[in-house]
């Protein structure tokens, strides 16, 4: 048991946004098309949040687009969601808002309640940031090797270049 739960804290993030239903939040999720990929913003309600404290913590985001309704659910440990952030809350008193789906037009509009949105939304990952920086320095060491390399490949072509002009020039 204390193994799956040492297995289970490896796949967690350091940090997440502290999110509650009748927040409004902004998800920054990675999508991967072909070879492509992309990052794509999804705007909703939070109507559900499930296990909070586990890495399978989840969210169910519900937004109306083109009238239709649309509900998508996030694990908030996922590689593939890439920043969570709180653009609104709201009074709410319920943990699963299923009623919202029922509403429409100005009865679906929920009381908003003040909060410090900067200090919610602020959650650093030392880890993540930490590996982020290593990536990059070695991006850059990666980057400079190859163009010294092409500095290198450069100065061989323009000997050879100027070897050839002053054949030329001997030549005429």
């Amino acid at each position: 048991m204390e193994y799956i739960k040492q297995l289970n804290q490896t796949f967690k993030k350091g940090a997440v946004v502290d999110v509650r239903s009748g927040d409004t939040v902004k998800v920054h999720q990675k999508i991967r098309e072909g070879n492509k990929e992309r990052v794509q913003i999804f705007q909703g309600l939070v109507i559900r949040t499930d296990r909070k404290g586990s890495h399978t913590s989840r969210i169910t985001v519900r937004r109306n687009a083109s009238g239709v309704g649309v509900e998508k659910s996030f694990l908030l440990h996922s590689p593939l969601v890439l920043k969570l952030e709180v653009t609104k809350r709201s009074k709410v008193r319920r943990n699963y808002l299923s009623y919202m789906r029922k509403l429409t037009g100005k009865s679906a509009r929920l009381q908003g309640v003040d909060f410090d949105r900067q200090a919610v939304n602020d959650v650093r990952d030392g880890e993540a940031e930490k590996a982020e920086a290593e990536a990059k320095a070695a991006a850059a060491a990666e980057a400079e090797a190859k163009a010294a390399e092409d500095a290198a490949k450069q100065a061989e072509l323009d000997k050879k270049a100027a070897e050839v002009a002053a054949r030329h020039q001997e030549s005429s």
